[in-house]
């Protein structure tokens, strides 16, 4: 087992991608201890990839592409802008409701960063906010995109610990929104404390309700793809493929900016972007049987039951790994890991598994934030020319939010498992 942990190391030091290094530590595993089961490997790779609910990852990653391809960045902005009036950081707030809304229709926070974050950041800069806090506010704003749903690293957490969809949607949408409340708190108070400039927008109802109306077939989407799935009207793939002919439909007849060109470009970017994630899924089965095949969540279920630690103790002890982790390995394979090493010993304390789903996706999204693999902060990098670490501790402030909902979760799971219980039991 140590050979299988210590070859996975070395070859993340070196390097190397983290799917073919699951793929070549299982290698040296069969190697040294069991070379007649290397045949065992095309087997798993494929069966690891042979998932009906799997289809719902590549179609949720189109639907966020095709919307991002519309243009609909702007409009949202120029929507939430309606709500800030005369408030000191009005475009700050405006990035947190922002990226509230786009996570809800995309379900990426590294898309919520690069289509906000090019808008946005410029923006803000040109009207005198500091270019840390401008690109620290969007990379953090942007984890809600994985946690509000429709969430991809929920649907992938769901596939691998075979749960429901609907309930783990339901389940992560209140520690989502409470993650945007909290942010836009510190917005307010960071606006204040450092005398951020005002916007001169006034607020009028008559405004609100014209601007709702134009744009609701926008703010329609997500309520339109998770619905269906919580009402039981659709499985968690047919709702992303009813996405992706909305997204469609939007962008071609109502907005009317989307072009054959453009559906290509969504195309190509989707289908690389799905073939990573799947290639990470193939190589992390092969880990995980083998984990499976050495016993080692079933002894690790056993060792955490016999240190006799409270449900409360034991989560948190989950979120500091989790974190630390968070900001070694990303988003996706940290789930296909985790889920199947913690996920009997969570069962075994009498945790639910959607509690936990909701907890690892929170914390997995403060890592992709975080240096030095943070994908959303590279993308925040790339397209602002802004150093890692300079947009990192401009994020830091508003990444406390992330952390306090977790605390909150652990300590009133009941944010995560009320609405699930009331709507799906």
């Amino acid at each position: 087992m140590l050979i299988l942990i210590f070859s996975l190391t070395f070859f993340l030091m070196i390097g190397i991608p983290i799917a073919f290094s699951l793929g070549l530590s299982t290698a040296v595993y069969f190697l040294f201890f069991n070379i007649e089961l290397l045949q065992v490997i095309p087997q798993i790779l494929f069966a690891g990839m042979d998932s009906y609910t799997l289809i719902a990852l590549p179609l949720f990653i189109l639907m966020g592409q095709l919307m991002n391809e519309s243009n609909i960045t702007s409009r949202l902005i120029d929507y939430c802008l309606i709500f800030v009036g005369k408030v000191r950081g009005g475009l700050g707030l405006v990035n947190v409701t922002s990226s509230m809304l786009f996570g809800g229709i995309s379900g990426s926070s590294v898309s919520d960063t690069a289509s906000i974050g090019s808008i946005l950041i410029p923006e803000m800069k040109k009207r005198g906010y500091p270019e840390e806090f401008a690109a620290g506010l969007t990379v953090a704003s942007s984890t809600m995109g994985m946690i509000i749903p429709p969430s991809i690293p929920i649907v992938l957490y769901a596939v691998t610990a075979q749960e429901s969809v609907g309930r783990l949607f339901l389940g992560g949408l209140f520690p989502g929104i409470l993650v945007g409340i909290l942010q836009l708190l510190i917005t307010l108070f960071l606006s204040k404390k450092n005398k951020y400039p005002r916007e001169n927008n006034s607020i009028s109802l008559k405004i609100i309700l014209e601007m709702t109306i134009k744009n609701s077939y926008i703010l329609f989407m997500p309520i339109f793809v998770v619905g269906s799935v919580i009402l039981g009207i659709a499985t968690a793939t047919e709702s992303a493929a009813l996405g992706v002919f909305y997204a469609l439909f939007i962008g071609f007849f109502v907005i009317k900016s989307l072009t054959l060109n453009k559906v290509y470009n969504a195309l190509r970017s989707s289908s690389l972007t799905s073939a990573k994630i799947m290639i990470i899924i193939a190589f992390s089965k092969i880990f995980i049987w083998v984990l499976a095949f050495e016993r080692v969540p079933d002894e690790l279920a056993e060792a955490i039951q016999s240190l006799g630690l409270q449900q409360n103790s034991m989560l948190f002890l989950f979120v500091f790994i989790i974190l630390i982790a968070g900001t070694f390995i990303d988003v996706s394979p940290a789930i296909l890991l985790f889920t199947p090493v913690f996920l009997p010993s969570i069962i075994s304390l009498g945790i639910s598994p959607i509690l936990f789903g909701v907890i690892l996706v929170i914390g997995l999204a403060v890592g992709a934030c975080t240096p030095p693999v943070g994908n959303c902060l590279n993308v925040c990098s790339i397209i602002t020319g802004i150093s890692i670490g300079k947009i990192f501790k401009g994020a830091a402030p508003f990444l406390l939010a992330n952390v306090l909902t977790l605390l909150l979760v652990i300590i009133f799971p009941e944010i995560v498992m009320w609405l699930p219980t009331i709507i799906m039991n």
